[in-house]
């Protein structure tokens, strides 16, 4: 496994902060001004990376008004929705991908996209992409994915609905090419994810089974399952961001606002610090603790020939005497030489 992979000169691996990948998505609501300041919201998040998604109606689907080309009418956010409808008012625009990209890099973010078809990989190639994503729904489309690892650049491949066969054909398929640098992202695809579907144990397996790192695209809402998935060793956390939710818009009942993904890259990085290392014992920042560690010490003036007894040694703060659980052993004992109060209970006073 790479335990670190360059994404646009950025290090992603369990060594580096966590690598948090804004998704846009739909959320521009088909304005090129929302996008750039979606954007610009990123930058200022401390989120790395702004991903788009590559595709029209009509490389996604058919224009046609079939059932199976419609969504349930069950469904909670695009209730019988046509799939090509949908699509059209999701997708951003081709020429939309230049000025977005320009403005982020110019940010500091790194900034790439998912490619749905062949066509959207000659045209992110053109723009020189610094690395892809697989969606859930294309992972079986092998030919796909050994077209985007072809290039040689990062690929990253989401999960949603697939099973271990799926997924292990998937990075087969990218290893298949010469390209190791590849990147899985557990994933619940529903929107919203319940929390309790989200299955995180599933990310260490996940990445002992295939041998890559693995992160987590999440669809559920707010931030705590993308935290809780960093501390089972996701590296990357990618989340739908939008400007405000109240705008409404294909993906925005899902979406981070601008505040919670800060906050999110926030708490990832401080739960990344705070894994640490398999060491159990006092640590560094501790040392001035064990100093106020419970210890026996003299109580009150004593002169040499007395004996120790609970009127005049007893378990205190701060450490200097001997552990508590010496006194069975000192008590009836004669003090060797006079001691006043405060002084540490050592055996050579004894």
């Amino acid at each position: 496994m790479n335990t670190t992979i360059e994404i646009g000169g950025v290090p992603v691996g369990p060594d580096h902060q966590p690598f948090v990948i804004a998704e846009m998505s739909g959320n521009h609501n088909g304005d090129l001004e929302r996008a750039k300041d979606i954007v610009r919201a990123v930058a200022e998040s401390g989120a790395q990376a702004l991903k788009l998604q590559t595709y029209t109606a009509d490389t996604m689907t058919l224009d046609v008004d079939l059932p199976a080309f419609r969504l349930p009418s069950e469904h909670e956010l695009w209730s019988d929705a046509r799939l090509y409808d949908l699509y059209d008012e999701a997708h951003t625009p081709w020429a939309w991908h230049e000025p977005i990209f320009d403005l982020a890099t110019s940010l500091g973010l790194v900034a790439f996209s998912s490619a749905f078809d062949k066509t959207a990989i000659d045209f992110l190639e053109k723009l020189n992409v610094p690395a892809y994503k697989v969606a859930s729904n294309e992972i079986g489309d092998l030919p796909l994915v050994r077209g985007m690892a072809e290039t040689g650049k990062p690929i990253i491949i989401s999960t949603g609905s697939a099973t271990l066969t799926d997924i292990d054909a998937a990075v087969r398929a990218a290893r298949s090419t010469g390209n190791e640098q590849i990147i899985v992202l557990s994933c619940t695809a529903s929107y919203p994810a319940p929390p309790e579907q989200s299955n995180l144990r599933a990310i260490p397996v996940l990445r002992d089974a295939l041998g890559v790192q693995v992160g987590l695209s999440d669809h559920t809402m707010g931030i705590g399952a993308a935290i809780a998935a960093v501390a089972l060793g996701a590296t990357v956390i990618e989340k739908h961001v939008t400007l405000k939710r109240v705008d409404g818009g294909v993906d925005s009942a899902f979406s981070l606002e601008p505040g919670e993904l800060e906050s999110l890259v926030e708490g990832t990085r401080v739960a990344q610090l705070a894994l640490g290392q398999p060491i159990i014992g006092p640590k560094q920042a501790e040392q001035n603790v064990l100093r106020f560690r419970r210890s026996l010490y003299v109580t009150r003036d004593v002169k040499a020939g007395e004996k120790v007894a609970i009127d005049n040694v007893r378990s205190v703060r701060p450490a200097g005497g001997l552990p508590p659980d010496a006194f069975g052993s000192v008590e009836g004992r004669e003090f060797r030489v006079d001691a006043p109060e405060g002084t540490p209970l050592t055996w050579d006073i004894l």
